[in-house]
């Protein structure tokens, strides 16, 4: 669900405050637990390393990314694969094939 326009995009201040100090194309990363601040135009040219729950992953800032979200670009789950009988077929064919071309 979207924020209400009346209020207006959510920006932490802290963040904000930390961007001002720095000047543009800096390559310091700024550290943020933040994840529901809105990407503003301030906020372009700046590395931001976004928390996912275990580490800070970094986060350059562009253009395209305005009005998005930090959260949106730090996964907090890893993806490991679908397991199955299929699957375990599959990747032995793989696996054959694999070593028939280096043969």
């Amino acid at each position: 669900m979207s924020r209400s326009l009346k209020k207006g995009p959510y920006i932490n201040e802290k963040l904000l405050k930390k961007i001002s100090k720095l000047r543009k194309g800096d390559k310091t990363v700024i550290k943020t637990w933040c994840r529901a601040c809105t990407i503003t135009p301030e906020m372009v040219g700046f590395t931001f390393g976004v928390h996912n729950g275990k580490e800070h992953i970094a986060v350059s800032a562009a253009e395209d990314m305005v009005g998005h979200k930090l959260g949106e670009f730090a996964p907090t789950t890893k993806f490991v694969r679908h397991g199955g009988k299929m699957q375990r077929e599959q990747e032995a064919k793989a696996k054959e094939k694999e070593t028939e071309k280096l043969k």
